[in-house]
């Protein structure tokens, strides 16, 4: 089976090596390089150029590891993740609820990878660890195979989504937060008239129900939501 070289080396299947000097560091190292770039200045701040001057090396000695950018994204993913979690919940809805949050919280922890263009299914080690962790969780329910893989993208998406647009908050002072929420409820207020939007305008007479936090409560409440679909999909 023919696999990107970035693949088969971070399976461990890599072929006979290319002609020049002996390695002088892994691809854990140029990840790990990335991964720093991207937490402190965003997707933006990482470039094949930045990474190897903070290894210490030139740019075209990278290119004996990674191939192209959608290389080095995809070792990024697969340091900035790591192993998937171990799921020990006693049926699959608490199981998959530790999955999303452990999932919730790679994100929070590195919000560029939300930035990250998905051209593929995963195919790393940790990636492939992370998509078998969440379909285990549904080992004891009887869905088939492919309603289990649809199950998980419906909260592999949920989560993305509730991580997208709460990223502010961990990107900002909480007073830098609630500032952009009152600007935000003020020109929707002003915007949103009853004559062109009528709905959206009765919701602003009880401004305190259109409130969605994605903090603990507010994420949990939204997950149950998505687990009662797939509880209702099992019965």
């Amino acid at each position: 089976m023919e696999l990107p070289r970035v693949l088969e080396q971070l399976w461990g299947l890599e072929g006979p090596a290319r002609p020049g000097p002996k390695p002088t560091f892994q691809l854990s190292d140029i990840g790990a390089a990335a991964v720093k770039l991207a937490d402190a200045g965003g997707l933006p701040a990482v470039s094949m150029s930045k990474v190897a001057s903070a290894l210490g090396f030139t740019t075209m000695s990278l290119y004996r590891y990674v191939d192209s950018k959608d290389d080095l994204y995809t070792v990024m993913l697969e340091y900035a993740f790591g192993e998937a979690p171990i799921l020990y919940g006693e049926d699959w809805r608490s199981r998959m609820k530790s999955w999303a949050e452990a999932f919730r919280d790679g994100l929070r922890a590195h919000p560029w990878v939300l930035q990250v263009p998905v051209s593929e299914p995963p195919l790393s080690p940790n990636q492939l660890g992370w998509m078998e962790s969440a379909l285990q969780a549904f080992h004891d329910t009887k869905l088939t195979a492919g309603e289990k893989l649809s199950a998980m993208l419906l909260v592999n998406i949920y989560v993305r989504g509730a991580v997208q647009l709460t990223v502010h908050q961990f990107t900002k002072s909480p007073e830098e937060s609630a500032a952009a929420d009152r600007l935000y409820a003020q020109r929707l207020a002003f915007l949103a008239t009853e004559d062109r939007f009528p709905a959206t305008a009765a919701g602003m007479q009880h401004p305190q129900e259109l409130e969605i936090d994605f903090g603990t409560d507010g994420f949990s409440d939204g997950l149950d939501t998505v687990l009662d679909g797939i509880q209702a999909r099992i019965d």
